[in-house]
């Protein structure tokens, strides 16, 4: 009789540890048309959320800022409804949209830019030829020829030839630009279109508008390869950014292929490798059009954490260990910036503010 008491109580203990466990489970939320909003999580220590708020309006330039924290909105600052230019984040957006047509063999990564019968102004060299597909999502194309628009590090670049495709890091519009050319040529369709039917349409983004999109323009006497640029609200760039937290899934649609997320946001180029060209990338790796956190921001609440950055002050930033998404808008047209180091005093407020 004690023994059969004993096995009951064990039983029961077992049951409520079970409950307890699928209880304490978080439940995976998706927005609707507008994001849930919530300001009195249990995460979040008020005190420094409110330094935070002090921080982003008194000390950056940012005009609309938004985190969403297990898929409700936490944080809002500015006008998140705005479309305006994200600049760079644009290339992360690119990748994002290689992700089926890699699934389908459509794009194959181990394809050169020769046997797609890809050249520029002034004639491709033969070893620049053999540069993969791969190479050039990963900006290691080792292909020196100027882009049809500035903005990039090529003033750093060695000589044209001197490094072998997928050896050399270089940031270069040239490689990003012809990423967004050879997926139009695969998906027979052009770039905001596919924007427009792949992520705004399942996302239910509220403020995309296809006829706000730029048609690609650029100085075609330096490249034939025009850059793609994008316009978003930061609510909708949230929506981007929550789409990658759940590798790739929005509600009960694949969207993006899970392994295809996992790739594009796993390092390939270390801190240390991006920082040797530019003083800028000081506390960034680079992965397929996406960039990684190096260290110090690469350990803790950091751990996996990925971003897509762009001029002026544009982010999109994912933090898997707290189930975060940030999205930071800095309007071009103001033509002020929000710093890099501005950027990470956020994520470092925003860490503290952090209650497990």
């Amino acid at each position: 009789m004690k023994n059969l008491k004993l096995l009951i109580t064990v039983l029961l203990l077992t049951g409520f540890v079970c409950a307890a466990k699928a209880q304490s489970k978080k439940t995976i939320i998706y927005p609707g048309v507008k994001w849930e909003k919530t300001v009195d999580s249990i995460h979040w220590d008020n005190k420094h959320m409110a330094a935070l708020l002090k921080y982003v309006t008194d000390s950056t330039h940012i005009t609309g800022m938004t985190v969403i924290d297990g898929g409700k909105q936490i944080f809002e600052y500015g006008d998140l409804k705005e479309l305006s230019y994200i600049a760079s984040c644009r290339k992360s957006v690119c990748a994002m949209l290689y992700g089926p047509f890699i699934e389908s063999g459509k794009i194959d990564l181990k394809t050169t830019i020769g046997q797609l019968g890809i050249d520029d102004i002034g004639g491709l060299l033969p070893i620049e030829k053999t540069a993969t597909i791969d190479d050039i999502l990963t900006a290691r194309s080792g292909i020196f020829h100027p882009a049809s628009n500035g903005g990039d590090a090529l003033y750093l670049a060695p000589k044209r030839g001197s490094k072998k495709p997928g050896t050399f890091w270089l940031y270069s519009n040239w490689d990003f630009n012809l990423a967004g050319y050879i997926l139009e040529q695969a998906a027979g369709k052009e770039i905001h279109l596919l924007v427009d039917s792949m992520l705004a349409k399942p996302l239910q983004m509220q403020d995309w508008d296809l006829n706000a999109q730029e048609k690609p323009r650029g100085d075609t006497t330096q490249s034939r390869y025009l850059p793609y640029h994008m316009w978003f609200s930061a609510e909708d760039m949230a929506r981007l950014g929550y789409l990658m937290l759940r590798n790739g899934k929005w509600k009960d649609k694949q969207v993006i292929p899970a392994d295809w997320v996992q790739k594009i946001t796993t390092e390939v180029t270390s801190n240390k490798q991006a920082r040797e060209n530019k003083d800028e990338y000081y506390s960034f790796g680079y992965a397929y059009l996406w960039w990684t956190l190096g260290a110090p921001y690469n350990t803790g609440p950091f751990e996996g954490a990925y971003t897509a950055q762009g001029s002026y002050g544009n982010f999109i930033t994912v933090l898997p260990k707290l189930d975060l998404v940030i999205a930071i808008k800095t309007k071009a047209v103001y033509e002020r910036n929000t710093t890099i180091p501005e950027y990470f005093r956020i994520l470092t407020l925003l860490s503290k503010a952090y209650q497990d």
